[in-house]
């Protein structure tokens, strides 16, 4: 019997035939159609680096489209080698979900309240064998609008892999299908089948030399709330992080 949560065996989907179907899927139908239906404006691509470095993506979480629309924003080779961290309470307590979702977004399970011994290590060795990852710090869809604290998990995975920190922020993803969102002022507005969504990517960070994983994570933090300012034009944009 196939074992849930941290458990659910993941490897299947980072092989043939999976990456090929999972391929054919977001090249063909999702990007595309994310790409016309949120008239989506990519911003920052200067800022990747060269395609293989090992790279985790650290975003902000406003709906469960978030995915799918910064799949999308990725060219094709940058998508295909991307795992995205999915909430293990959330995505693999049911056997379809898990499999649907590992399938279509390549995702593996962590716990996103703590650092996990068991889900870090996954992680550590996806990105150690040349994969990318795709995180949500805040772990979790923002309940209230404004962005949470960030956790420690990206900086602590990024500083045992060696992968580079890429500074990612997705704003109007709320108001597209606002039912995926969690926060009320998503949930009141009405559902909008077409809405204008941005995808910004910033610099990227790499640990230095005597630098903690808490101080480099607060970097991280800071990064995407300065990024977000850049982005929406509001130089308020986070203040409640910074105080």
């Amino acid at each position: 019997m196939t074992e849930l949560g941290l458990n659910f065996p993941t490897a299947w989907s980072r092989r043939f035939p999976a990456t090929a179907l999972r391929d054919l899927v977001l090249t063909a139908l999702a990007t595309p159609l994310t790409r016309r239906l949120t008239t989506m404006d990519i911003r920052g691509r200067e800022n990747l680096p060269p395609l293989g470095t090992t790279t985790i993506y650290t975003a902000n979480h406003t709906s469960h489209l978030d995915t799918i629309i910064a799949l999308a924003a990725l060219n094709r080779a940058r998508r295909r080698r991307t795992v995205v961290a999915a909430a293990s309470d959330t995505f693999f307590t049911k056997l379809s979900t898990a499999r649907i979702t590992v399938l279509l977004v390549n995702a593996i399970p962590i716990e996103r309240h703590k650092v996990n011994r068991q889900s870090a290590a996954q992680a550590i060795e996806i990105l150690k064998k040349g994969w990318d990852l795709l995180i949500y710090p805040e772990g979790g869809r923002t309940p209230t609008g404004p962005m949470l604290e960030f956790k420690g998990g990206a900086a602590y995975l990024a500083e045992r892999s060696d992968a580079v920190v890429v500074p990612t922020f997705m704003v109007g993803a709320g108001e597209w299908i606002s039912s995926y969102a969690k926060a009320p002022m998503y949930l009141e507005m009405p559902k909008k089948w077409r809405s204008p969504v941005t995808v910004a990517f910033g610099p990227p960070l790499s640990i230095e030399e005597g630098e903690n994983i808490r101080r480099f994570g607060q970097r991280i933090q800071d990064a995407v709330i300065d990024l977000a300012r850049e982005t929406t034009g509001d130089p308020t944009w986070g203040d409640h992080l910074r105080s």
